[in-house]
């Protein structure tokens, strides 16, 4: 079968590979019929992780199951899936309680073993998806698949980052980075009652996004005024990095108020950063980092986009086929697109 492989730095290519088959008895394959592009994927592709040429990429997906294995429930060949973009046992202390990011079976498809056992990513005709029972979600009715596919990863992230960071009614919200992930925040704490999102990126196009969104949008050099404009001069409530990174999350600190929040849902790959710890302390700031969960959130996001109360949908730049992929990825990391689709039907 085609899929889209990671051929080294920066290079993806479009290559035949075997096609996966049922492994464990709590196994399924899926059609894939939707997949995307994801800012996490570039990480990879850029080698800023180790991962062997070869590997298949991608992590969210929408498709038809075409086969299960003997201990699957609850999903049956033919109908149309959501995955998450990581797996999850479902039974062990941590999924029992939502945690499903912490379980010790935790495999991320397409990304190598960076976070768990090496797993054949989405970017492809068919997927093997483990512990399917738990990965794998039926659409609700009526549910378009591409906005279904945002709950796998995208959306699932910015709304972690309203829930972890304690994002209420009335409070003004800045979200660091315009990207799909950003974008998603915004609408996730706009949601949730936020009074004022406001969204900051270099590109223009994203801030014009953001705008048409309902985010107030900046410039990183109009932000702190902006900032101080909006809330008498105190700062944000709540301070949102959606890029990851030291100068981000630096950014996110200094734009906070005391005894604010700072939360990072942006993909970090350093080793330590430097927290000022002294104005931590003395504010009383809180900073805490948040992982997207579609398996514990998905029931409460589905029903939003399948209704439209969020439309995930706006981030979409452009649409390609698998043949397009590596073309698509190198758009991608020139900032020319926001999200990119890849259907492969």
């Amino acid at each position: 079968m085609k899929a889209a492989v990671y051929a080294g730095p920066d290079r993806v290519a479009i290559e035949d590979v075997a096609e996966p088959r049922l492994e464990e008895p709590g196994d399924a394959l899926v059609r894939v019929s939707l997949a995307a592009i994801c800012g996490t994927d570039l990480h990879f592709v850029a080698g800023h992780a180790d991962m062997e040429p070869g590997t298949v990429l991608g992590h969210e997906f929408v498709g038809e199951v075409v086969a299960v294995g003997a201990a699957v429930s609850g999903i049956r060949p033919g109908e149309l899936v959501l995955g998450s973009d990581f797996t999850a046992c479902g039974s062990c202390w941590w999924c029992r309680r939502g945690d499903h990011w912490e379980c010790a079976e935790r495999q991320f498809f397409g990304t190598g073993t960076a976070f768990g056992k090496a797993l054949a990513g989405a970017q492809a005709e068919i997927v093997r998806v483990p512990r399917a029972s738990t990965v794998l979600c039926p659409l609700p009715p009526g549910c378009p698949p591409e906005r279904a596919i945002f709950v796998g990863d995208t959306l699932a992230t910015g709304f972690a980052a309203a829930e972890r960071g304690g994002v209420g009614p009335g409070d003004v919200v800045v979200v660091l980075g315009g990207g799909a992930v950003g974008q998603m925040a915004s609408l996730a704490c706009q949601a949730v009652g936020a009074a004022v999102v406001i969204v900051v990126d270099l590109v223009a196009d994203r801030r014009a996004l953001a705008a048409a969104q309902g985010a107030l949008p900046a410039t990183p050099e109009e932000v702190d005024s902006l900032v101080r404009r909006v809330t008498a001069g105190r700062g944000a409530d709540v301070a949102v990095d959606a890029v990851g990174g030291a100068r981000v999350l630096d950014a996110a600190l200094t734009v906070v108020r005391p005894r604010g929040t700072v939360v990072s849902v942006g993909a970090h790959f350093d080793a330590s950063f430097a927290l000022p710890v002294r104005r931590a302390f003395a504010e009383e700031l809180t900073v805490r980092f948040a992982i997207g969960d579609a398996i514990r959130l998905r029931d409460r996001l589905l029903p939003l986009v399948a209704t439209g109360v969020i439309d995930p949908t706006v981030v979409v730049t452009e649409r390609v086929g698998l043949s397009g992929v590596p073309a698509a990825y190198e758009r991608f990391a020139r900032h020319e697109a926001t999200k990119i689709l890849i259907d492969l039907e």
